[in-house]
């Protein structure tokens, strides 16, 4: 198994900056892309980033010049840098990560527990 645990959520003025950490712990399995997810009450999981292991990263539109995702492989950890937070980025933000077992082909996607953020105006 995979187990991710966040940290770094928060409540944050409008504007303000806020940076969400996940710590990866594995033994037998093979981490590939990690991300960040989000759910805001009443709606589904939508993406917010992603980045391989060899660090390229893709955002959604509506966080693109605001947010930086990163990783540290060497530490097995995932960062989401988070400026100019809106009050439409509140959310219970998700990280994930997708991984194989060692000498195994099929990948798997294992979630953290998720990590409150919320903007007030």
């Amino acid at each position: 198994q995979v187990q991710l645990v966040e940290s770094g959520g928060g409540l944050v003025q409008a504007g303000g900056p806020l940076r969400l950490s996940c710590a990866a712990s594995t033994s037998i399995f093979v981490i590939n892309d990690m991300g960040w997810y989000r759910q805001a009450p009443g709606k589904q999981r939508e993406l917010v980033a992603v980045i391989t292991s060899d660090g390229s990263p893709k955002y959604a539109d509506s966080v693109k010049g605001r947010f930086t995702i990163s990783r540290d492989n060497t530490k097995n950890t995932l960062y989401l840098q988070m400026n100019s937070l809106k009050p439409e980025d509140t959310a219970v933000y998700y990280c994930a990560a997708d991984a194989r077992r060692i000498l195994f082909t099929t990948t798997t996607r294992f979630w953290g527990q998720g990590t409150q953020v919320t903007v007030s105006s």
